[in-house]
């Protein structure tokens, strides 16, 4: 972790003083920083707008990892200025650069407002989708740690989610499919766990066996990040049964017994 990045947090922190403007996520030399920022924008309509920075050990060298959540903007909106946000840091010079892309924030988000009316907002957010995603774990070693990070991601992504402990780790994520994207590249991209011999590495074994808009027979969705033991396929399928997925359970079924 450079000398350069942890100044930076350190001037962040100040900059950003107001409550609950700052957060520093996570610190460690191996996995890097993880900074959340929330910051409130669009002049007088005042949209919050959260953003956490994922700092790796070798920033600024390279630009930060960047999520983009809101309650005031649509999801779409949100996976454009992430992108933008994206291509804006890829630009900068290798040099410290998360308060110059907050500011670029407020920017990002006049283009958006300017581009889709109040009303096209609202019927857009009608006609957005949950997505349901199944991903399969290969190892939980260091349990606390993993489950924590697993449980940190889906709050701060606003994903709810199941768990699933047993002879197969499956993990089950409701919520915008660019946040579900987001879930699996942190998981490849943090070291989550530890390795057979003790040292700490990343998901990299991560399968994602069935991704599909949430349908209408799953009620009203999940609720939370809850963790759950299972013994057998029977006791898995009434974990499926329990939140309204037994069909999608079929689906990912023979891919669990190969």
């Amino acid at each position: 972790m450079s000398d350069a990045a942890l100044e930076e947090v350190s001037v962040l922190s100040s900059i950003y003083c107001g409550e609950g403007e700052f957060q520093l996520i996570q610190q460690s030399a191996q996995d890097g920083l993880m900074v959340q920022i929330n910051s409130t924008v669009g002049g007088e309509r005042g949209l919050d707008v959260r953003l956490l920075f994922h700092l790796q050990p070798s920033y600024p060298s390279c630009p930060p990892a960047i999520s983009v959540s809101s309650t005031a903007l649509s999801r779409t909106q949100c996976h454009n200025i992430r992108q933008t946000l994206l291509d804006q840091a890829a630009a900068l010079p290798p040099e410290p650069m998360v308060h110059q892309l907050v500011e670029w924030l407020q920017q990002c988000v006049e283009v958006t407002e300017k581009c889709r009316g109040g009303e096209e907002e609202a019927k857009e957010r009608e006609r957005e989708e949950e997505w349901t995603a199944v991903l399969s774990l290969d190892h939980i070693r260091s349990r606390s740690r993993y489950i924590g990070l697993l449980e940190r991601w889906s709050r701060t992504l606003q994903l709810t989610g199941r768990l699933l402990l047993g002879q197969s780790i499956l993990v089950v994520l409701q919520g915008a499919r660019p946040n579900i994207k987001e879930f699996c590249r942190l998981l490849k991209t943090v070291k989550v766990d530890v390795d057979s011999s003790g040292k700490k590495c990343k998901e990299r074994m991560m399968k994602v066996l069935i991704e599909s808009p949430l349908s209408s027979s799953c009620g009203h969705g999940l609720q939370g990040f809850v963790v759950k033991n299972y013994e057998s396929f029977p006791e898995l399928a009434a974990a499926f049964q329990e939140i309204n997925m037994t069909e999608l359970y079929q689906q990912i079924l023979p891919s669990l017994r190969d």
